[in-house]
């Protein structure tokens, strides 16, 4: 839970990263937050029996491998003695009145139920982690105090958390939610953009969460998000805590009361009188003590965690091996997968975060000027060749090869992690791409037909049938009977012009002969039916006209 309204009041500070934002990064993950708002999206006994969560904890993660996010997981331990109380009434095991009566100081840390449902799935979550080379680290008492510790002594570069309390122990990048798939994204919120856009440091934070409420205390009656926000500013971040330390809730009545006074100045003696005993009233009626403030402060600013030097902080942060058989079998037991299909899911993103652990080997080369070739680099690179060009959602892509990875072939990878790593390959792809390629006919494929190939085959038909017509022609016994009555022979002709009439000069000869030796000719004109034919039709019909202007032309030199 954390600070109440302390989202609401840094939502001005809330970006929204890409989720190639992570690369490269080492990030602490508050597991309880995850597992909870895993559990939240898919409630249900059949999604607690199929274990829907789990599922979407080993995609979440895997997604994160690819981009050589290194992950470590912070459980919680016991409660702290100062949160029992806060924890009891939670489960509605005591009353408000028995809040007010407990003695903070006296309640030693409570041990967490190992055996519940919720503790099972955190079991089940570090299982999964440890097959996937996710170390975790069991914190004494709050988790997220621990991944603040981390953060805050720079060893990871961010923590994963819903609780906003995150801030009060001193974590300066938080990610409160995740998202994956097209356009995935994080949300984060940097303590630099806190201090600089809201004027909120630590202290401020801090005096915020005991105005308006936090897991260890109660809010203070009166005090909403603006007027909290309004007296923190006004006593200033340097000296909130100072000041709350020494007088409690005295200086905070005493800054408020001060500005109401103002506002009301001119107003009359009895408002000011009837502002002033009201203020008084709220002071009897929350009974907060300096102590509690104190204790509350000290829980923020003291937590009990790990120490970065510790043997078990140095561990966690040393790198863990992927177990590939442990996957198998954790995969096989809870989602009844087969081997070959948990190792379609995850090889490709090992293979992905090996190749960007090569790429940020040759840019570290690069950055201290040297300039190894790519056969000479101490480790060998992972992508073997490439396949061909690939397009996803936009972004370019390469389908490559690999080489040193078992049971992987082939997988896509982004084009621009492939040109930081190995440029040499995009090189050698593009000659072979270059070079001319043989045009290899598929068996079984139909023949396309066009249009040009079918009158050509039509016009070898015609010129055979006009050969053929040629011949019997030339074949003509001319001569052999000289009796042979030359005006029966033309009496026969027909003149046929099967695009434009005659020319003049031959018509009138034709017409000269014709007039003394034989009867009128009949001229067939199909000029006005050639208009509607086609081109092919066009071209056989002049080679008819030619073939029978020869016939005429042998007739009128006989």
């Amino acid at each position: 839970m954390g600070v109440k309204n302390l989202w609401d009041i840094l939502e001005s500070c809330k970006q929204t990263l890409p989720l190639h934002h992570l690369q490269n990064k080492r990030v602490c993950v508050d597991l309880s937050c995850w597992m909870v708002q895993l559990q939240t999206a898919c409630r249900g006994y059949v999604c607690v029996k199929e274990k829907v969560y789990l599922r979407n904890l080993f995609h979440r993660l895997r997604a994160l491998i690819a981009l050589n996010c290194s992950v470590i997981f912070v459980t919680d331990g016991s409660i702290p003695g100062i949160k029992v109380s806060t924890y009891r009434r939670r489960l509605g095991l005591i009353t408000e009145v028995a809040t007010h009566e407990t003695n903070l100081q006296k309640v030693p840390p409570l041990r967490r139920n190992m055996g519940s449902e919720f503790s099972c799935m955190i079991k089940e979550a570090k299982v999964l982690g440890v097959a996937l080379g996710i170390p975790c680290l069991d914190g004494i008492e709050e988790a997220e105090a621990q991944c603040a510790l981390l953060n805050s002594s720079s060893l990871c570069d961010g923590c994963f958390s819903l609780d906003s309390d995150v801030f009060l122990f001193g974590a300066r990048t938080v990610y409160r939610d995740i998202c994956l798939g097209e356009g995935g994204y994080v949300i984060c919120y940097e303590m630099a953009d806190i201090e600089s856009k809201l004027g909120f440091g630590r202290n401020s934070l801090i005096t915020l969460g005991l105005l308006l409420g936090n897991d260890y205390s109660k809010k203070v009656h009166g005090f909403g998000p603006e007027t909290a926000c309004q007296v923190v500013r006004t006593i200033g971040d340097d000296n909130v805590l100072r000041e709350v330390s020494s007088e409690g809730y005295a200086i905070v009545k005493k800054k408020i009361s001060t500005k109401k006074l103002s506002q009301v100045s001119g107003c009359g003696a009895n408002k000011e009188n009837e502002l002033v005993h009201n203020e008084i009233n709220v002071n009897e009626e929350n009974k907060i003590s300096t102590n509690q403030f104190l204790h509350v402060i000290n829980a923020y600013l003291k937590p009990k965690c790990h120490p970065p030097d510790s043997e078990a902080v140095q561990r966690v942060c040393a790198p863990h091996p992927f177990l590939r058989t442990e996957l198998r079998q954790i995969c096989a037991k809870y989602f009844d997968w087969s081997p070959e299909k948990t190792d379609e899911y995850i090889l490709p993103k090992i293979a992905e975060r090996d190749l960007r652990r090569f790429a940020n080997l040759c840019s570290t080369s690069s950055e201290f000027g040297d300039n190894v070739a790519l056969h000479k680099m101490p480790v060998t690179c992972p992508l073997s060749a490439i396949r061909k060009e690939r397009k996803l959602q936009g972004r370019e892509y390469f389908e490559v090869s690999w080489q040193g990875v078992d049971g992987l072939n082939t997988s896509i990878v982004p084009a621009d992690l492939v040109e930081c790593a190995c440029p040499e390959k995009i090189t050698e792809f593009m000659a072979r791409k270059g070079e001319p390629k043989k045009r290899v006919r598929k068996p079984g494929g139909k023949k396309k037909s066009s249009g040009k190939a079918a009158m050509n085959e039509v016009d070898l038909q015609l010129q055979g049938l006009l050969i053929s017509i040629q011949s019997q022609a030339k074949n003509f016994p001319r001569n052999v009977d000289a009796d042979i009555n030359v005006d029966s022979i033309n009496a026969e002709v027909e003149v046929i012009d099967l695009l434009t009439p005659s020319p003049p000069i031959r018509a009138c000869k034709v017409a000269k002969y014709k007039e003394s030796i034989a009867p009128p000719v009949d001229v067939i004109d199909v000029c006005e039916s050639e208009s509607d034919e086609s081109v092919e039709h066009e071209k056989k019909a002049r080679e008819l006209r030619l073939f029978l202007d020869s016939i005429r032309g042998d007739i009128y030199l006989d």
